[in-house]
């Protein structure tokens, strides 16, 4: 009996021994996979990972993990020339392969979502108009400056935001906001102003991981949520 108890005991301690150096290897490889994404995307912000499944030196032995958890926060899409900023961007990677030296990850298939703050997408506009909640999914409150004959007028409209196929031959999708109605006041030429100050499109696919694309969209008081999916994603590597 006493044979066993202290087979029993090493057992344990064994097993407690091995969990351990099996959580601080998934750990230090979550930092590690964090801090080569934050470099790659240029992040202001942060990127924080989690790796899913036990045990995790079991999966990377095989180079292949079940579950890759990413939240980003503070990424800048680059695209145009232009930068938005999205406040927050989680996603789901699903049957991460890894190459040889562990330096990049592609999921054989992905989903997440990222939100666009009004505030961030005021500056994405680059027209010096404002834009906050319309009141509905899908809707949003412009606020523009124009001159017309001389006057500063101020025009607030309502705005339908989409998600559109991109209409220069690259591809991809584009962030579209465009004015249902523009008060005109029997004025010749002030909607053309104003829509020149509220409608504008915008791409976002220069800062997403590669393969990661924009699936829908939808707004609510927080901002403008983006609903994202892909195959063969990458998540890490240059």
């Amino acid at each position: 009996m006493r044979f066993l108890r202290v087979v029993v005991i090493i057992g344990v301690v064994l097993g407690a021994l091995f969990v351990g150096a099996d959580r601080w290897a998934a750990g230090y490889a979550e930092n590690q996979l964090a801090d080569r994404i934050q470099s790659r995307q240029g992040l202001a912000g942060t990127a924080e990972v989690e790796i899913h499944g036990f045990p995790f030196l079991t999966q990377a032995a095989s180079r292949d993990l079940d579950r890759v958890d990413l939240k980003l926060r503070g990424v800048e899409a680059m695209a145009d020339g232009r930068k938005t900023r999205l406040a927050e961007l989680d996603a789901s990677f699903r049957g991460v392969t890894l190459n040889g030296d562990y330096t990049r990850g592609t999921a054989r298939r992905a989903e997440g979502s990222a939100l666009i703050t009004y505030a961030d997408l005021t500056t994405a506009s680059q027209t010096g108009a404002t834009l906050a909640y319309g009141g509905a999914p899908g809707k949003v409150k412009v606020t523009a400056g124009i001159e017309v004959l001389g006057k500063s007028l101020t025009r607030s409209v309502v705005s339908t935001v989409t998600l559109e196929d991109a209409k220069d031959g690259k591809g991809g999708k584009v962030v579209r906001v465009h004015a249902e109605e523009v008060p005109g006041e029997g004025i010749p030429g002030i909607e053309g102003l104003v829509r020149k100050k509220t409608d504008f499109d915008r791409r976002l696919d220069g800062g997403l991981p590669v393969g990661l694309r924009l699936s829908s969209l939808t707004s609510d008081e927080a901002g403008v949520h983006l609903a994202l999916s892909g195959s063969n994603v990458v998540l890490a590597g240059s």
